[in-house]
């Protein structure tokens, strides 16, 4: 995982869920470089632990995806942008 300064690249997060929404009662943060969202999805579930966990994507926005391990109250979204240690999806 790439944390040094970039200009563009991914930024994710993963929290819990209450209600099947982000609850950010706890969350962990990353910036990842990778060619396509979901190459940083898998870099994010590497990073998180949830690697060889069965999940789904719940949204596809396209620059934007939200992705859920199935049987736990979490998600793990991954964002584009062009200064990812700026960002925040609260």
């Amino acid at each position: 995982m790439n944390t040094q300064a970039i200009e563009s690249g991914y930024y994710v997060e993963m929290t819990d869920t209450f209600g099947g929404e982000p609850n950010y009662c706890w969350i962990r943060r990353a910036v990842v470089q990778a060619n396509s969202t979901r190459e940083a999805l898998k870099l994010a579930r590497r990073e998180f632990g949830y690697l060889a966990k069965h999940g789904r994507i719940t949204s596809d926005y396209g620059d934007e995806i939200h992705w859920t391990p199935y049987g736990q109250h979490r998600v793990i979204m991954v964002r584009w942008s062009d200064n990812p240690h700026e960002m925040s999806f609260a």
